[in-house]
């Protein structure tokens, strides 16, 4: 009798054992699904934050904390700014039908977002049908002027692509004018207390702006400002335009119309030392 008491207490502690692993192991899977669910809602946070914010500014939010926004300090830096706006736009936005019209403006922010982003640069705003762009702002880069026109050769190419889509539903063509000059200025998150995003302070951006509206005067799609010119090589082919004077500059303004980037062995060398 003694035996099967033993047996019976010996079974009976192997099921309580059983039991305590079951609902150990359950409650390790209950909470790697919560930790799951977290991380995918992370993700998801990130995700639509980057839409906001450059992804690195997002990446660094939530490493530091959402408590440490206003701490993140604003810096000073050399950025190349690249500003771009549709020409006409006010003329075919009275042609086109709102649902149409989103759709093209849409498709056009798209394909100009992915030739930037392509080229290390981020979109900063949209302003109207306007673009805003960086090069330089999140990370040291030494090459963000060469970056920044080949950014705008790949946007001029996109939007040949764009409008043969549009020409094969009927639509008018886009056409896109654009300016880039580089300077120093403010970089950091700026805002209110409601509202606050990440971006690029100072006459440098005022300066890509007026250098933009300069392509109409000029019949070009694409111009740079001495400032850039100088950080380029000869495998950037330029056309010098003449000076013109701009709104809240002193000086007249001296540009360059892009042409194409030509072949390395195209580039032009400087002569041999004698």
């Amino acid at each position: 009798m003694t035996r099967v008491v033993l047996e019976l207490a010996g079974l009976l502690a192997l099921v309580v054992l059983a039991v305590a692993w079951l609902r150990q192991r359950a409650h390790r899977a209950g909470l790697q699904r919560l930790l799951d669910a977290a991380s995918e809602e992370l993700q998801r946070l990130q995700q639509a934050c980057a839409r906001l914010a450059p992804a690195g500014v997002v990446n660094r939010l939530v490493a530091d904390g959402v408590a440490e926004l206003g701490e993140m300090p604003a810096q000073r830096k050399e950025v190349t700014a690249l500003f771009a706006d549709l020409v006409g736009y006010t003329a075919i936005s009275e042609q086109l039908d709102a649902a149409v019209l989103a759709r093209v403006l849409n498709g056009y922010f798209q394909c100009m977002s992915d030739a930037i982003h392509e080229h290390r640069g981020h979109v900063s705003t949209f302003l109207g049908d306007g673009i805003l762009a960086y090069f330089g702002a999140l990370q040291p880069n030494p090459w963000q002027s060469a970056d920044a026109v080949r950014a705008a050769l790949a946007m001029r190419a996109a939007m040949a692509e764009y409008n043969r889509e549009l020409a094969r539903e009927s639509l008018p063509a886009l056409h896109v004018g654009i300016g880039i000059h580089r300077g120093s200025g403010l970089v950091g998150l700026i805002g209110s207390r409601e509202r606050m995003e990440y971006g690029f302070v100072g006459r440098t951006v005022n300066l890509a702006a007026r250098v933009q509206a300069l392509t109409r005067t000029h019949g070009v799609d694409i111009l740079v400002t001495d400032a850039v010119r100088s950080e380029l090589d000869g495998r950037f082919a330029l056309d010098a335009m003449p000076a013109e004077a701009v709104k809240g500059i002193a000086e007249p303004v001296v540009t360059y119309a892009v042409r194409e980037r030509v072949a390395a062995h195209e580039a032009k060398q400087p002569p041999p030392s004698p």
